[in-house]
């Protein structure tokens, strides 16, 4: 079994809007609704679970059944960052997903994800343990204290740039969250850090630039661009 778990636990503030940048409306749909469909139709997904911003859970959901999203199992509350609302959900796996399973623990703010970028981490996970959606970094990196200066460069070949959908054996990224609170880490940004603190090996999967994390009003007008280019797309 293949569940999608979608981190929506953010409250936006980067954006410094009232609502939740995954609740955004682009061109008439919330953000939150293009990730999710995107699973949706994904034919090796079996199941959704959404760790949520509180307060918005009722409200999801409602989007969702207009949106016909029938894969969406169960909406959890979201924790006081990443790796609390990813551990929340993956608690409430608990007797529903085998040690074997693979859990696709996927941004709700990256509503361009592929099809392609999906299969590919279900297929590296099956292969390897996991699967990080990832890809080459093409810009020049220079290692800073300070964000104002830097004076030393860091090579472009022993860097990865890791994005989301993230796939793992349900046992294992479950036994690892469960791990990293006993040692006191708390405040991983994503849960291949987390991993990574753990000693744990990652392997990556297919990446793309148009796997979009819209985090500023400035990403959101990328999105809208790229929506709209796909669209002409489809009229052609």
């Amino acid at each position: 079994m293949n569940i999608a778990l979608l981190l929506a636990g953010g409250s936006g503030t980067r954006t410094e809007q009232d609502v939740p940048k995954q609740f955004f409306n682009v061109y008439e749909k919330p953000i939150i609704i293009y990730t999710l469909e995107a699973f949706q139709r994904h034919p090796d997904i079996d199941g959704i679970i959404v760790s949520c911003l509180e307060g918005w859970h009722e409200i999801l959901s409602a989007y969702a059944r207009e949106a016909g999203i029938t894969k969406l199992q169960k909406v959890v509350c979201g924790g006081e960052n990443g790796q609390a609302s990813a551990r929340n959900a993956l608690r409430e796996l608990k007797g529903v997903c085998e040690l074997d399973d693979i859990v696709i623990i996927h941004d709700a703010i990256r509503p361009m994800v592929s099809a392609e970028i999906i299969s590919d981490c279900i297929v590296k996970c099956k292969q390897y343990g996991s699967g990080l959606a990832a890809m080459r970094c093409q810009e020049t990196i220079v290692e800073t204290n300070d964000g104002i200066k830097g004076d030393t460069g860091i090579s472009r070949n022993h860097i990865m740039r890791v994005q989301t959908p993230q796939a793992y054996k349900y046992g294992t990224v479950m036994d690892a969250h469960e791990k990293a609170l006993e040692q006191g880490i708390t405040n991983a940004v994503y849960t291949n850090t987390l991993m990574l603190d753990l000693g744990e090996t990652l392997y990556f999967a297919m990446g793309s630039e148009k796997n979009l994390k819209i985090t500023t009003m400035e990403d959101v007008e990328i999105f809208k661009a790229l929506l709209k280019m796909k669209r002409e797309d489809w009229v052609k």
